[in-house]
């Protein structure tokens, strides 16, 4: 898409024949290059690459571009390579933008998730952590003894914080980007 959007740019800068030398031709191209860049970085987030692939993506065309240009023994003008050099700029600035938007999107939605994991495990870690207190409290008076129900309560209890513990380490490091435990 990229390479058909630069052709209509090329094509529509040679149909201009007044132009100012220093100032490159308006065309409108390089808006529908953008928007192809854009949801170009958008996907290259979602399929898991970096923003420097995204980057060298771009060069790789640039190279591509150039190579088969010596190639074919093809001239290419100072003109056209500085309107290629223009819409592969245009193309990274709007693919970085997107994916950077992207990431960020990300980001926030993992630092959401991630608060409502931490409320409900505060207010169940809270739970248990009062239960245990209760029943350690009722079996420190010696009237209850560690193997019956309060004691196995008790244990039941410590289990499930060990529990939660775990599970709270796995779900920061998933969270995170990370490998549960």
């Amino acid at each position: 898409m990229f390479l058909e959007q630069l052709v209509e740019t090329l094509r529509a800068e040679q149909a201009t024949t007044v132009r100012i030398e220093s100032e490159p031709a308006a065309a409108p191209a390089p808006t529908a290059i953008g928007r192809s860049a854009a949801l170009h970085g958008s996907e290259m987030l979602r399929r898991g690459y970096s923003v420097d692939q995204v980057v060298h993506g771009y060069g790789d065309v640039c190279q591509a571009i150039t190579e088969l240009a010596v190639e074919r023994n093809s001239l290419v003008s100072a003109d056209e390579f500085r309107t290629l050099n223009r819409c592969l700029d245009n193309a990274i600035a709007d693919a970085v933008a997107a994916f950077a938007q992207g990431r960020n999107t990300t980001i926030s939605k993992r630092a959401e998730n991630l608060m409502e994991y931490l409320a409900a495990f505060s207010g169940t870690h809270e739970q248990l952590l009062d239960l245990a207190l209760k029943s350690y409290a009722a079996i420190q008076t010696g009237a209850i003894g560690p193997t019956g129900a309060t004691g196995t309560a008790h244990k039941n209890v410590l289990l499930a914080l060990r529990s939660l513990a775990r599970e709270f380490v796995n779900q920061v490091r998933a969270t995170s980007g990370g490998h549960p435990a």
